[in-house]
């Protein structure tokens, strides 16, 4: 079994070699949400706050910051979002598989959805310097991972590989955009405030 750090390490910088290990193995989701997920998931969040509320953005008047208490609370929203996140690209991949004359298997997507989304919680580290969140599109390597992953996690056609890819993308794409719409209705709280400092 691989750890946790050998794992990241291979997903990112082999994947095509990472895919078909990963395929053998059992895709426990208590296992993979508590023993990845829960890990990565944890960089942005925690970046995320100490960039919003501790570090602040520089504007003209001076360095402005979240509050603490809406800055942790927009943290855990976002944390407990990213599981909702992975579980539901998994279902898309998984929903949409006979489109693509591929059989439905929704451990193995929920193994393509998970250790997919590695370079977006890795490089959620740029969030603790405001001035860095351009980087965040580094993140985009994860489309190579879903299309290396789709051949051996789910047995896609090589005619197919590119719009199944494709299609999870764009479905991807608009799940975290509605999940951040609704962090966004839900963190706008009366507490919320912001000051120069």
């Amino acid at each position: 079994m691989h750890t946790l750090f050998t794992r990241i390490r291979n997903i990112i910088a082999d994947p095509r070699s990472e895919w078909p290990l990963i395929a053998t193995e059992p895709g426990d989701p208590m296992r993979l949400f508590v023993g990845y997920v829960a890990v990565l998931a944890a960089i942005p969040a925690i970046c995320g706050l100490i960039g919003s509320s501790l570090v602040g953005v520089s504007v003209s008047i001076g360095r402005v910051h979240d509050s603490l208490p809406f800055g942790l609370v927009r943290a855990l929203i976002s944390y407990l979002f990213s599981f909702v996140i992975v579980y539901l690209t998994a279902l898309v991949i998984d929903v949409m598989a006979p489109l693509f004359q591929t059989q439905r298997n929704f451990t193995n997507a929920l193994k393509l959805a998970v250790y997919s989304f590695t370079p977006v919680w890795l490089i959620g580290v740029v969030l603790m310097v405001p001035g860095l969140r351009f980087l965040s599109i580094l993140g985009l390597y994860a489309i190579r991972l879903i299309w290396t992953g789709l051949p051996p996690l789910m047995g896609t056609p090589r005619a197919k590989i590119l719009p199944y890819a494709i299609s999870i993308i764009v479905a991807a794409f608009g799940i975290v955009i509605a999940m951040s719409v609704i962090q966004a209705a839900v963190t706008t709280l009366p507490f919320r405030g912001s000051g120069a400092g």
